[in-house]
């Protein structure tokens, strides 16, 4: 196999791997993102010990996040019978090196997964003095990723991020949709990236990326897994736009609500939860309440799903969640953009990004 400098593009420490033709990139109006750590595989890379277990470890070793594979699967199968799609467009974000792209490669091989590119960190080029403080620090990076491969994708294409609270996601996926659609100036944007420690020879690359791009907001949702157990309220700062979520089973209900997989894939979800990773039914359903309690699973939703997991044995036919769904206040091309009775902005006019309020 060639050296992965002669099969990836870099720029600093930004290290992509394209696996489809440009063309295709370009032909998709909906593109799937998904930060790999704690997102998709359950890998720890945030701390140098971390970071060398990852290296170490085998393909076939690397775990997933429970549900995700399924979920992944559930997503590409929906859409080629719904739109009669062949390929699944979605792009990985890792904070990995890139001397680990030929082992994460067979680890999508294993769950069938074909991206259409993945973004790789040159982090061992930081293991030396005066470096170390980048180890850790993503925003920058994962920021020039987006925007590197905005420049790859169609105008108008829509993207579907996913990423965790153990690090900054929610910042950088709602930066990235700022700097897009201009709602920051080139001031404001320079001073919140210094501030959250981006280099300035980043922040150049940033803002140059910005004027290669179009300007709209391609960001539809954002998906955060509470892989550390953040409070979810904390996220309504950034709107409704962004979702947390406590598991890959609570995801699959919204985009079942969205119109984006089948009960079928919900229920492959769920198998693969309570089978391959010691989930409940219990649990579970526990989860789904949680979810109609938070405001997030609408009447429409509910009263379809209901009688299908009581097909399935998974509640009563006398279930009643704790509290009454909301019913859908404001729907346009099959996704719920907003509920009766909630009242959290979808998208804020300004996001505060320098205070953490955890």
């Amino acid at each position: 196999m060639a050296d992965w400098r002669e099969r990836s593009e870099m720029n600093g420490d930004v290290v992509f791997f394209r696996y489809v033709s440009e063309g295709m990139e370009k032909s998709h109006d909906e593109v799937f993102i998904w930060d790999l750590d704690k997102t998709y595989l359950d890998t720890t890379i945030d701390s140098l010990s971390g970071l060398m277990t990852t290296i170490l470890e085998r393909a076939l070793n690397k775990k997933n996040i429970p549900g995700t594979n399924a979920l992944l699967q559930s997503l590409s199968e929906y859409r080629k019978q719904q739109k009669g799609y062949m390929y699944f467009p979605i792009y990985f974000i890792t904070a990995s090196p890139p001397q680990l792209e030929e082992r994460i490669s067979e680890k999508f091989s294993l769950d069938n997964i074909r991206p259409f590119g993945c973004f790789y960190k040159d982090n061992l080029a930081n293991l030396r003095p005066g470096r170390f403080w980048r180890l850790t620090k993503q925003v920058g990076y994962k920021l020039q990723a987006l925007l590197q491969l905005r420049t790859r994708l169609g105008e108008n294409v829509r993207q579907i991020c996913w990423g965790d609270d153990s690090e900054t996601d929610a910042i950088i996926y709602n930066l990235y949709s700022d700097i897009c659609s201009r709602r920051l100036s080139a001031h404001e944007i320079r001073t919140t990236l210094e501030k959250l420690n981006v280099s300035g020879e980043q922040v150049s690359t940033i803002l140059e990326l910005q004027s290669n791009i179009p300007e709209n907001d391609p960001v539809e949702k954002i998906y955060i897994n509470l892989a550390t157990d953040t409070d979810p309220d904390y996220y309504l700062k950034f709107g409704r736009r962004t979702l947390a979520t406590y598991n890959t089973f609570q995801v699959a209900l919204d985009l079942y609500q969205d119109n984006r997989i089948s009960f079928e894939g919900i229920y492959s979800v769920i198998q693969d939860m309570i089978y391959n990773y010691s989930y409940t039914p219990e649990e579970l359903m526990k989860s789904f309440d949680e979810f109609i309690r938070r405001g997030i699973l609408g009447e429409r939703a509910f009263h379809e799903i209901k009688p299908f997991f009581f097909e399935k044995g998974l509640l009563h036919a006398s279930y009643e969640p704790s509290v009454a769904p909301l019913k859908e206040k404001t729907v346009q091309d099959g996704r719920v953009f907003e509920l009766e009775g909630v009242h959290e902005p979808w998208i804020p006019d300004r996001i505060d990004y320098l205070h953490d309020y955890r």
